[in-house]
């Protein structure tokens, strides 16, 4: 049965009916008008009503400049409230927002606006300097808007519009905006390739957002959540699982000026912080902070963690000094909106070094290559089905075939379920270790080592080895940076042995000052592979 809609204008039904991201905004600026929805690092406090206007404002201004429906507009934005009207804007008018990753090499940015082929971007003034750098080698950018007062009249030979002055007129827009639309494109890190651009419809996202609303306990109305967002904005993470799921339900958003813990720490304190979302090396530098003591967290419900495991004894700490939070893993990837899985309180006790079970709208599986679905107990390959799964790769149909078949979205991650459904993370299909015949999973060695309180990091690889073709090794940055690396290996291959099998013990162990992450936290073992390779 369908209804006859040959009387209907079919903006006015689209108006009437959409699943548009860029009106979850106009509903909680409805409801919320004057209270604050984001804390700009300026200390600058923007109310819903405000945010909305230059939201409608915005998406006006790109429509009015030329960019057409359903074409990109890159985003040089740091994190500030100009990021979400402007990701707002471009959700009102059909656009799609493309945050760039800001801690990409000039290379990979130019590649991204080539492959993504962008003619307008956005930028922050601090960001001119790279895009002198970077638009010589992207012919097909035709406009740039910059934000703050005296912006210059180009950049590159490009002419240059002001934000403000872009964003003027706050008319509401009416524009048609379908569900599966797509929202935005996200380039993910890429590590050993070009990144790819995933392509996230409204729909997904704003399922997404809902979910993880339900799964983190936002209240919409009078008690809303307040939390501090310190990983960047132009990541799936901070974007779709921390800001838009606040912002739904009428909480604050502040958005601190970088990572210090003792700053964030006077925001938790200050601001009466109800939910913080930290990686793991993040909560270890807030755990050393030396007036944790004396602060009083007791406002914190929920510390989600992402990105890395974490040793027991690390949760425990955490636990302590906010008594009355939950210790929560949330994890996903930007291919299916996060979080996919989340752990239940109930796991911060009996099973913390799982993923948890699905979140209510993400089917999870575990399944072979052949594509047979396994039973519990059985590892394969982490599967995914539902609303959350993005819409493909942009201007790559191979990476479409291999992502989607069998009906499944495939994540790369292996891992199994037990009788209750949780998902237990075996590793990367990419990191897995291949010894002496036997696989090993370097997050399970990892876990050993963060267990000594000797090192605050570690990430194991394998390389090659012409006895047990792949040698598990570990390379690990040391609590104390004055510690004898040679004698603290020593330590470390002493303390795995002491809990794991012996191919699982590695067989050297490196002693660094920093590991190479992306700007989201993940260690690029890729670059360990062949920088110890040999």
């Amino acid at each position: 049965m369908r209804p006859d809609l040959s009387g209907v204008d079919p903006l006015e039904l689209n108006l009437a009916t959409r699943f548009s991201v860029g009106d979850m905004l106009t509903r909680s600026a409805q409801l919320f008008g004057a209270r604050t929805a984001i804390v700009d690092p300026s200390g600058r406090e923007v109310t819903y009503a405000d945010l909305d206007a230059a939201a409608e404002a915005c998406g006006r201004g790109l429509l009015g400049a030329g960019v057409e429906r359903q074409e990109p507009v890159a985003f040089l934005l740091g994190n500030t409230w100009r990021f979400a009207a402007t990701f707002f804007g471009c959700a009102k008018a059909g656009i799609v927002a493309l945050p760039v990753n800001l801690m990409l090499a000039p290379d990979d940015i130019a590649w991204i606006l080539t492959d993504s082929g962008t003619r307008t971007v956005v930028a922050d003034q601090a960001f001119l300097p790279l895009l002198e750098q970077v638009l010589p080698e992207v012919p097909a950018v035709e406009r740039v808007v910059v934000t703050g007062d005296g912006a210059p009249a180009e950049v590159a030979g490009r002419p240059v519009t002001a934000w403000d002055e872009l964003a003027a007129d706050s008319t509401p827009l009416r524009v048609l905006v379908e569900d599966r639309d797509t929202l935005h494109c996200l380039y993910t890190s890429g590590t050993t390739a070009r990144p790819k651009g995933v392509l996230t419809s409204h729909l997904s996202v704003h399922v997404g957002a809902l979910s993880s609303s339900l799964q983190v306990g936002h209240s919409r109305g009078e008690e809303f959540s307040i939390s501090p967002i310190v990983l960047p904005l132009f990541h799936t993470t901070a974007l779709d699982t921390l800001l838009l799921p606040l912002l739904m339900t009428g909480g604050t958003a502040v958005l601190p000026a970088g990572f210090e813990p003792e700053a964030f720490l006077d925001v938790v304190e200050q601001r009466r912080a109800t939910h913080i979302m930290l990686l793991p090396m993040m909560y270890a530098a807030v755990l050393a902070a030396p007036s944790l003591p004396q602060r009083n967290l007791s406002s914190v419900r929920l510390c989600i963690y992402a990105m890395a495991p974490m040793p027991p004894e690390r949760i425990s700490a955490i636990a302590q000094a906010f008594p009355s939070a939950k210790v929560l893993l949330g994890s996903g990837q930007t291919e299916c909106v996060p979080a996919t899985v989340f752990q239940w309180p109930s796991h911060q006790e009996t099973k913390a070094a799982s993923w948890g079970p699905s979140v209510v709208t993400v089917d999870t599986r575990i399944m072979d290559p052949a594509g047979h679905l396994l039973p519990a107990g059985e590892t394969g390959e982490i599967v995914y089905r539902g609303p959350h799964v993005m819409s493909g790769y942009w201007n790559n149909p191979a990476a479409n075939t291999a992502a989607f078949a069998h009906g499944w979205l495939h994540s790369g991650d292996v891992g199994h379920l037990d009788d209750e459904g949780v998902v237990w993370f075996t590793d990367r299909v990419k990191d897995m270790v291949k010894t002496g015949g036997e696989n090993v999973s370097s997050v399970e060695v990892e876990r050993a080592l963060l267990s000594s309180s000797e090192i605050t990091e570690a990430a194991v690889i394998g390389v090659p080895d012409d006895r047990w073709g792949e040698a598990v090794t570990a390379v690990v940055v040391a609590a104390d940076p004055q510690a004898d690396a040679a004698a603290l290996a020593e330590r470390l291959v002493a303390h795995c042995r002491s809990t794991l099998g012996g191919f699982q013990v590695p067989k050297s162990v490196h002693v660094v000052q920093s590991l190479p992450k992306t700007a989201t936290g993940k260690i690029q073992k890729a670059d360990l592979r062949v920088q110890f390779r040999g």
